[in-house]
Parts: C-alpha cells; structure tokens; sequence
C-alpha cells in the first residue's frame, strides 16, 4: 500500500517504521515559538539540564503577538525571548521592525520548505503544509524538548483527501474554501488527521489561497493540512530556498481515511457566524446585519494579494462611519509592497487604520479588541466567544473581499452591493 505525503515526509524523519495510529520519534528541521509561547519553552529549557539548543539555525523566535509591547507584562515577555535567543546565539530572532506575523514571515524569508517537519508553539504552525511540509502545533513544554533535542514524539494520523473540481465564482478564494469546507465537515471533521488538499481548483490556486486553507486545517481539528509541491509551489520556493529540500507526493495507491469532493463552482464568498468557524454560509445569506469594526490582516489574509482585493474594493470609496477598519499587513515586506503598489494610500484615503506588522486583534491581544455587544468582520481565523474582546462581543470571518465591502456598507455584504 502507498503513503500519503504526510507518511512519505515523516518516515525520512524516522527511524522507525511509519504506520497511520502508531507512535514514532520524529526528527525536526524547524522550531517555531512567539512571545506568548516561547516564554513557558525557554523557563522549561532551563530546567531540563540541556545548555545549548540542538540547532542554532534551526530554532526561530518571533514575537507577534503582543508586539510592539502593549503592556508591561508584554514587555517582560519579549524580553524572556530576546534574551535567550541572544545567550544561545540564535540566528532567527525577528525583533520589531524586522518581524512580521510568524506564518506569513517564515515562508516569505524561505525559512520553511518542502519535506520539512515543522513544530510550532502555535496552532496555527499548519499554515507551512502549503508548501509540502509537514508542520504543526505543539505545546510549549514539547517545543522545550524539540529546542533541546531536535526531536519530536507523536502520533502518526491519519489522512483525509479533500478535492476540489470546477472553476471559481468572482471575488472566491481560498478563505471562502476552507470556510465552507469547515462548515460541511465540521470543526472536528478531521480530528487529529492530516489533510491534503487537492484538485485542478487548488492546482490555479495562488500560494496565498493555499497558505490560508493550510492555516485553517487546525479549525477543522487537523493535525496538519498538506498540498503537494507543484510548479507554483516551486517557483515561490526557489525564489527564497537557501538551503537543500526534498519535496514528497503521494503515491497513487495511497491509503486515505476518507475521501471528500467538493465541487467549487458552486461555492459563493462565505461569512463563518459565531461562535464557531463551522457556522459558515454564503455572504447572501447572511441578513442584515450591522457591524462596528472590520480588520483586514492576520496569519490568515495579511498578504500582499489580500491587500490589493481588500483596495480594489475599498479604492474610491469611504468607510462606513459607524465602522473602524484596521489593517495589518503580514509582515515589512508586505507592509513595503503595499505601499509601492499605493494600497496604503488607498486604505487611509477610505478612512481605515493600517499598524505596523501584529497579530493583535486576532486573539483579542490589543490594535481592535471589541467591548460588549460590538460586531466585527475579520479575515483572521477564529471566532470563538471572546476571541477578539469582551465575551459579548461578535466576530464574523470572512476572506478580504467581503470583509472590505462591509467595511464600507457598514454591514455584512458582499462586494458586489459596493461595486456595482
């Protein structure tokens, strides 16, 4: 029987025999941690009787969360990972005015490639399965031991095949995929499997579309979500690769869990209702609804291209005075493009905020956090009760399109009602 690319990638990193359910030790390429996880790893390594880490290149820091500091505490925090990123000589520390949010910034620096196995102290570490790599999220006492050793332990999953057929309706990305994928199966549909995401739809699909339904594998309770290497992958990865990589695809007789086809041509933008990204429908059903803020941006849509769909929209026209619209591009390089291309001229020209690089709003961290009763569309990819502010607060996801579009009709829409 053939293997799935998550099997294919974990057994180059295993010396044992690499079988769906069963346990193996896992040798990683990369260590991720940010100023809210990185903090609990570094007081662990301290504990463990381990001087050094295993890889001085192979760990990186990046603090995004709560960054630039909002607070004392987030201040001690920062501190925490600068310091010890200074004491072990790590190369990869991204202070600010350097780093970006850490899933669109590592693949961006060509820090993360095919064939990789990556683990992160964030849930969201899926996001580099895009690119081939096996990458997921892990609590910050397991990034201590893969700091210090190099090696993981875990339980090989499970694969589900998802394919999508057809040709997609206007203003329909990879958001509005993975939204209305989360709502057919369910935020537990893939519990602790891998993805792989397939078909001639993902194959047109541009590299900032894959990165975010690889970054919202985790809303449907996946370990990772994977898309095989192909000529876009490998042009995007060329372009930043300054070390070797091996890309791996699945074998034809592979063994997969389940099969799913979803034919695409049917799917319209998608808005995800609290409090759960399962609680997905189309934009032109979702009512009337009034909304108090919108923020453009995150590990999820803050791309150079989520950036040109959210001004297309928004160029020439003016926010919503009853709306604040924040927008945070995903790192300096997309902050730079932006303003080359003049989006950022025309986000401030329609009345919307732009900051500087954080993740912020997402987790209801600072630059948008929500009082009681206050709506938001966001393009981030959680919408948990009390994800963005106040327990009482509402978040609706949706891909930049409609988020812009509302952000100018003062309510939930989809771009066609702003455009026509």
């Amino acid at each position: 029987m053939g293997q799935t690319i998550a099997e294919k990638i974990l057994a180059a990193h295993t010396n044992d025999p690499v079988r769906p359910g069963e346990f193996a030790q896992v040798r990683v390429d990369v260590v991720l941690a940010n100023d809210v996880t990185a903090p609990i790893a570094i007081r662990e390594f301290a504990k463990i009787g381990t001087e050094r880490v295993f890889n001085q290149e192979r760990i990186i820091l990046v603090p995004d969360h709560f960054a630039p500091n909002k607070d004392i505490k987030s201040a001690a925090q920062c501190a925490v990972m600068r310091n010890f990123a200074r004491d072990q000589g790590i190369s990869h520390y991204f202070e600010v005015g350097k780093m970006g949010i850490e899933h669109v910034l590592l693949p961006e620096q060509g820090l993360v490639l095919p064939g990789d196995v990556v683990v992160g102290a964030d849930s969201h570490t899926c996001t580099y399965g895009a690119l081939g790599a096996f990458s997921t999220g892990m609590g910050s006492t397991d990034i201590t031991v893969a700091m210090a050793t190099g090696e993981i332990w875990m339980r090989v999953p499970e694969t589900i095949r998802i394919v999508y057929t057809g040709k997609l309706q206007p203003w329909v990305g990879g958001k509005d995929l993975i939204l209305y994928t989360i709502g057919k199966i369910g935020v537990s549909g893939a519990l602790y499997k891998a993805i792989e995401f397939a078909g001639p739809v993902i194959d047109s699909l541009s590299m900032p579309g894959r990165f975010t339904m690889a970054n919202m594998a985790i809303e449907a309770g996946a370990k990772a979500g994977l898309i095989a290497v192909d000529d876009v992958t490998q042009t995007y990865v060329d372009e930043r690769a300054s070390r070797e990589y091996t890309p791996y695809a699945p074998d034809e007789d592979a063994d997969y869990i389940q099969t799913i086809k979803i034919d695409a041509s049917t799917i319209l933008p998608q808005v995800a209702f609290p409090y759960l990204p399962e609680n997905s429908r189309p934009v032109n059903e979702t009512g009337d609804i009034a909304i108090d803020q919108v923020v453009i941006g995150s590990c999820t849509n803050g791309r150079v291209e989520d950036l040109r769909v959210a001004a297309k929209i928004l160029r020439g026209n003016s926010i919503h005075p009853n709306v604040r619209c924040i927008i945070l591009p995903g790192s300096q390089q997309v902050y730079l493009d932006a303003l080359r291309e003049g989006l950022i001229e025309d986000f401030i020209t329609a009345g919307a905020a732009v900051s500087t690089p954080t993740c912020g709003p997402c987790l209801g961290g600072h630059m948008g956090v929500l009082a009681a009763g206050e709506r938001a569309v966001s393009t981030t990819n959680r919408n948990f009760r009390g994800r963005m502010g106040h327990p009482d607060s509402e978040v609706y996801l949706a891909g930049p399109a409609v988020a812009a579009a509302s952000a100018i009709a003062g309510r939930i829409v989809g771009p066609e009602e702003v455009n026509r």
